[in-house]
Parts: structure tokens; C-alpha cells; sequence
């Protein structure tokens, strides 16, 4: 999809190509999980570009450190501060949002980057199935209860994964009370909730002018593969290339980290809202693959359920429950 000067950006174009020329000064961005990886590019690239920048992140001190490329980036009035957000416990959430609402400054940008992915059973503070309470519903609770703050022209970003693929939300057991637990399924799970939730989210709030898209930032090597060892994380790399390879396409190469964040930012600030609202986007643009052919991860596109907008409403009501909360 061409952006507004006529330029197409892909798998390849990173930060700093997608927001080449984009005057964010004025803007107020939410960017969660800033401590490694792709939140801190994202809060780098945007903060470069004249964008305050809020960074939620677990362990502030580490944030601190991880952040020094930002602040020394930050431009044309650019800048960052921190907050502290633990995904993983409806508490923490609800002081992170508690605090931004009592602050009172509206968010022009919320991207919900934060994630924890194949990690083996764990239960966050509440109870929850580790990925599904810290990919989901802590991003869930903390995006409604700052929404008071989203005003019209505002986006929210979820980073969801062509994981997605390997399983549909599971309604009746969410944290593997009553099935055997898969930290693949589980991951899968988690990511196709990501883009469930983007779809319910750009539905209640587009006709103010808000709205929300998931995205698929590709395969990349940071802290998120912290859980895999390198036999593992070697054996689906292999899978991976082979599947590519058996298709007649060259074998699996990871995005660099600035290359990984572009979809996002891209999505956040480049975009058409109206083109990327309530939708999947992935290689700096909107997929046009929706299938549920068995595919390979690397292919590209979307399945169908991740998408529906009846299993979109079913899976924010069951969060409205889990949570012990209502939302419009």
C-alpha cells in the first residue's frame, strides 16, 4: 500500500524508512514491553520523529538502560518517559492505567507490544494462563481503561504473529484448566486473541474516530525466544526453511529489529486509518490472504477467525468476565 507521498514499503523497509519525512511533534504515544527488542525501537523511531513517548515496561531499571538510544534520538521536541506496567497482574495494570487517567493527557497512539511467547505452564498473579494473561487480557484491561483518553484520530496497534495460525481462541478452557497444555497452542492462542481484540476494539470506538489494527511484525531474533533453547529455536528454524524451501522459496531469514518494528509504526502513523482499522496488517501493508489453508508460517496472510468480528465479540465478553470488568 503506497503511503501518502506515493511510497510502497515492504518486508525489507525499516523504522526509519516507513516514518522518513513524518513530523510526529505533539503526539502522545503508549508503547508497552520497552525493555528489549522491538518496543524499544518503536519508542526510538517515533521519539526521533517529535513523538512523546510513554514506555510501559515490567522492570523499570532495565528499561532505564534499554532506553538510552531513544533519549538520545528524541527530536524536534521529541521524548520519553517511563511507567511501570506488569502485564501479568490485573493490579499492576490497573495502577499503570489509573495513573496515565489521573494525568489526564490524551494518547494519540497506543501500541500494545509487550509479550511473552512458548513459555512452559505458568500462571500470572491472577491465575491466568501465562501468555493468554500477559499477551491478551492485561493489554485487554489496560487499552479500555485508558480509553477515556483516545481521542478522535487516535490509534491502538496489537502485535499479533502469523502464530496466530497455529489455534483459534479457545472460549470454554483459556488457561488450560481441563486440556493439556501446549506452549505453541497457547502462544497461538494468545496471538489470535491479539487480532480478535483489535477487531472488537475498532468496532465500539470507530464511530468517535478511534481506531484499532493488529500486526504481524515477522520473524526476529530478541528476547521474546527467551524460553526456547537453541536446540529448539534451531529445529523450527530448520521446519521453517524446509517448508520454504519445498515450495520453491528461499529459506527462512530473520527480519533485523528495525525492519520488525516498521509494520507497527507504520500501522500507527502512516497508514490510512480507514485502510488498516479492524484489520491485519503484516510486511507494512494490510494482508489480502485470508485463508485456512494449512500454509507455512513465512507465507503471509490471515485466517478467517482471527478476523471474525461474532468470535471477536464472544472472546471481549469472556475477557469482561476473567477480568471482573465491563467496557463499551
Amino acid at each position: 500500500m503506497p503511503d501518502s507521498n506515493g511510497l510502497i514499503f515492504g518486508a525489507l523497509s525499516t523504522t526509519d524508512e516507513v516514518l522518513a519525512g513524518v513530523d510526529l511533534g505533539g503526539k502522545r504515544v503508549l508503547v508497552t514491553g520497552v525493555s528489549a527488542g522491538l518496543g524499544v525501537e518503536t519508542a526510538r523511531a517515533l521519539a526521533a520523529h517529535g513523538a512523546h513517548v510513554i514506555g510501559a515496561a515490567r522492570d523499570l531499571r532495565k528499561a532505564e538502560a534499554a532506553m538510552e538510544p531513544a533519549w538520545a534520538s528524541a527530536k524536534n521536541g521529541g521524548g520519553v518517559e517511563l511507567i511501570a506496567l506488569d502485564l501479568a497482574s490485573l493490579a499492576s495494570v490497573r495502577a499503570c492505567a489509573d495513573a496515565l487517567v489521573a494525568a489526564g493527557k490524551p494518547l494519540d497512539l497506543v501500541i500494545n507490544n509487550a509479550g511473552v511467547m512458548a513459555c512452559p505452564l505458568m500462571r500470572t498473579a491472577d491465575g491466568f494462563e501465562m501468555q493468554f494473561g500477559t499477551n491478551h487480557l492485561g493489554h485487554f484491561l489496560l487499552t479500555n481503561r485508558i480509553a477515556s483518553l483516545l481521542k478522535s484520530g487516535s490509534r491502538v496497534v496489537a502485535l499479533s504473529s502469523s502464530g496466530h495460525r497455529f489455534a483459534d481462541v479457545d472460549l470454554d478452557d483459556p488457561n488450560f484448566e481441563r486440556s493439556a497444555y501446549d506452549p505453541w497452542l497457547a502462544y497461538g492462542r494468545s496471538k489470535t486473541a491479539n487480532a480478535l481484540f483489535a477487531v472488537a476494539f475498532d468496532r465500539r470506538h470507530r464511530e468517535r474516530g478511534v481506531r484499532a489494527t493488529a500486526v504481524h511484525p515477522g520473524g526476529i531474533q530478541t528476547e521474546l525466544a527467551r524460553h526456547l533453547d537453541a536446540v529448539q529455536l534451531q529445529a523450527l528454524l530448520d521446519k521453517l526453511s524446509a517448508e520454504l524451501t519445498a515450495r520453491g522459496k528461499p529459506p527462512f531469514r530473520f527480519k533485523s529489529i528495525p525492519q520488525g518494528a516498521a509494520t507497527s509504526v507504520w500501522a500507527a502513523a502512516v497508514a490510512p486509518a480507514e485502510e488498516v482499522g479492524g484489520r491485519y496488517c503484516e510486511d507494512c501493508r494490510v494482508t489480502t490472504r485470508v485463508t485456512d489453508e494449512e500454509i507455512d508460517m513465512m507465507s503471509g496472510g490471515v485466517r478467517p477467525y482471527a478476523l471474525d468480528p461474532a468470535r471477536a465479540d464472544a472472546l471481549w465478553a469472556k475477557s469482561e468476565a476473567l477480568v471482573g470488568e465491563s467496557f463499551m
